[in-house]
């Protein structure tokens, strides 16, 4: 059985009037373009199709809230990096992170970084918006496309650009390499109890 039985969509939100209620836990999932965001999010939360996964980057246009048990949310929030959206759409998201940055609820965020690439500027931009108000999680999403020792050098590379400003784990949303300890995380920041 699925630790987040009840996992429902709430909302896509265009603006901060849409967003639900500020109580509660929730936790945004964010990441560059292609990322591997939303299959990494359909794995957590044990869910085909929750989010919407496309090989095209900047499918994620809105910030969609989804409930994984009562008042404990996750955020799945637009791509940033080479997305193939407008400079209006972009300057639109502003206030929408900003807003979210701003909500007492926000517990953490998950940072999905393909463990091909590293940790790149992109993301040390998004680290430092965070600030350390805030706990950071790095998923190094599609080490399948990694060897063994590979896989190994793209942790050390990241712990050494992180400089402890956060957990990081290997992620295969394909293989299930490290989503019980990545539902593990999530579920521990929304202070949501294993029904075991």
């Amino acid at each position: 059985m699925s630790r987040f039985s009840q996992v429902r969509f709430l909302v896509s939100a265009a603006s901060a009037a849409q967003f639900p209620a500020d109580v509660g836990a929730e936790v945004g999932f964010v990441g560059r373009s292609n990322a591997g965001k939303s299959s990494a999010i359909n794995a957590i939360a044990q869910r085909h199709g929750l989010a919407r996964t496309s090989k095209t980057p900047g499918r994620t246009q809105l910030l969609n809230f989804f409930e994984l048990a009562p008042e404990r949310r996750l955020v799945d929030l637009p791509g940033y990096g080479y997305a193939d959206v407008t400079a209006a759409q972009r300057r639109a998201w502003v206030p929408l992170i900003e807003a979210l940055r701003a909500r007492e609820s926000l517990r953490g965020l998950f940072v999905i970084v393909d463990a091909r690439r590293g940790v790149g500027e992109g993301d040390e931009e998004l680290l430092e918006w965070a600030g350390p108000a805030r706990r950071i999680h790095v998923l190094l999403s599609k080490c399948d496309k990694l060897g063994r020792g590979e896989a190994s050098a793209a942790v050390r590379a990241a712990e050494a650009a992180l400089a402890g400003r956060s957990s990081v784990q290997l992620f295969s949303a394909l293989r299930g390499t490290g989503v019980a300890e990545a539902r593990d995380t999530l579920a521990d920041w929304l202070g949501i109890r294993d029904r075991k």
